[in-house]
């Protein structure tokens, strides 16, 4: 195991959910991960790929170039007098085992390609016209995955919007869960160069069970139904945090399906809605110009409790 094995992870628990719901119901629409330097977004996010695929995910680099990104031609040929298009980071995504396009520190790409990628993503349709290039459609279907750490600047409020879910990663303050970050990677760190090491067969295990546990939800997922009450509550979310449009409307719903089929259920409950409302909502409120996001409180908690159906308003 090159990095961190998924199931030794300690923590993370939004950042995992979120990830694990856009896997199992990638109509979710990609997850944008926040936080400060050194909270383990990158290693979150590759250990997740790692574990449903056995390797890394497609990572797109700060400085690259639309060609990069959507592909352009075969230098070497183009030297040679051939025209041979060379596909780019979007088509590989969409190709690779995992499904998955990575961008770290997303706030730094050029808003261009990053309304590009998301466009994409939002439509499932790739279409290269440009440059003496053009090139029919293509059906390009991968979840993307970026994280962002808000003291380097943030993402203008239309693109924080095509994000289908955002997970805040903050930082262990309890002193034994840091404690336990500190010796699962130094253990992990003298295992890993081990032929036979109790301790890696035992992670392996518990990735193949996580695994398996979220194939099987992928497959559940079409049995799932909405109960009673489930999508007017998700309406009346949306409608109390003022979300702008319609979109957190529809992921919040798609989240908590998602979340139901990995709990093993087939019908998604007002509480399914709930827990997903933090990750749905908090980045489609209002946000300043720069980007930032306002924090979601514990009276947002209290509000959304307020909302559940049956609960005294």
């Amino acid at each position: 195991m090159p990095i961190l094995p998924y199931s030794l992870l300690v923590g993370q628990d939004e950042l995992r959910t979120a990830l694990e719901i856009a896997y199992v119901n990638p109509a979710v629409g990609g997850v944008l991960a926040t936080g400060q330097r050194g909270t383990a977004k990158t290693t979150t996010v590759r250990a997740f790929s790692w574990m449903i695929s056995g390797g890394l995910p497609v990572t797109l680099p700060i400085g690259a170039t639309d060609d990069r990104v959507l592909g352009g031609w075969q230098i070497r040929k183009l030297m040679e007098g051939v025209a041979e298009p060379a596909d780019g980071l979007l088509v590989e995504a969409a190709r690779s085992p995992a499904q998955i396009l990575f961008v770290d520190e997303i706030n730094l790409l050029d808003d261009y390609l990053v309304n590009i990628i998301l466009d994409v993503v939002s439509t499932g349709v790739l279409h290269v016209q440009r440059e003496g290039r053009a090139q029919e459609l293509q059906q390009v279907r991968f979840n993307l995955i970026g994280t962002m750490n808000p003291d380097e600047g943030g993402l203008r409020p239309q693109l924080l919007d095509r994000f289908g879910l955002m997970a805040e990663v903050v930082p262990e303050e309890d002193p034994k869960q840091r404690l336990r970050i500190i010796e699962t990677v130094l253990q992990f760190e003298a295992e890993r160069e081990k032929a036979d090491s109790p301790f890696l067969a035992k992670a392996s295990e518990g990735e193949a069970a996580r695994k398996a546990e979220l194939e099987a939800a992928r497959k559940r997922l079409r049995e799932v139904v909405y109960g009673p009450d489930t999508l007017a509550y998700c309406a009346r979310l949306a409608a109390a945090f003022r979300v702008v449009g319609h979109r957190g409307d529809l992921v919040l719903g798609q989240a908590s399906r998602a979340l139901a089929a990995i709990d093993g259920v087939t019908a998604v409950t007002p509480q399914h809605v709930r827990r997903m409302a933090k990750s749905a909502l908090a980045h489609r409120r209002s946000a300043t110009e720069s980007g930032s996001v306002a924090p979601w409180t514990a009276e947002d908690d209290t509000q959304a409790e307020s909302l559940l159906p049956g609960s005294a308003r």
